[in-house]
């Protein structure tokens, strides 16, 4: 299974970004190739306060438009959202021991062990911080 980061959503929500291109057309093949797409719960959060932040955006998304594309992403039969169980906080904790992450790379740390607990293999995201989780590999799909 691949999971998709909050940066790879950003940039398929907003067209202004730079990537936009790119990370709409890498998950529009991902999805069409029939794989497995993991939708943490945790990052659709922090997708929605970041599109919808007005010290970000000129015009942030507004709540419909963030429902809208939610939906858009997990209508595909092979996408599942992400959630943490009750066993979820052993695993993280465990995660954020042996990588050493303190401070704002816990909520990093918190993405990778719900991708790990759900068998996610590679994480697609932007952010080079994941590389401290060596259990979970990372791509950039924003990269040429």
């Amino acid at each position: 299974m691949i999971a998709l980061e909050t940066n790879i959503l950003v940039h398929a929500h907003r067209p202004e970004m730079p990537g936009h291109g790119r990370a709409t057309s890498a998950i529009r093949d991902l999805v069409a190739s029939g794989r497995r797409v993991g939708l943490v719960a945790h990052c659709l959060v922090e997708f929605t306060g970041v599109v919808t932040n007005p010290r970000i955006w000129k015009q942030p998304s507004s709540a419909a438009e963030v429902r809208a594309q939610v939906d858009a992403w997990c209508a595909p039969p092979r996408v599942d959202v992400l959630s943490e169980d009750a066993d979820f906080i052993a695993d993280f904790i465990d995660l954020v021991e042996s990588s050493g992450v303190r401070g704002g790379g816990v909520h990093d740390a918190r993405i990778a062990a719900c991708c790990l607990a759900h068998g996610v293999r590679t994480l697609w995201t932007a952010d080079r911080d994941f590389g401290r989780f060596p259990s979970l590999r990372t791509h950039n799909p924003l990269l040429p």
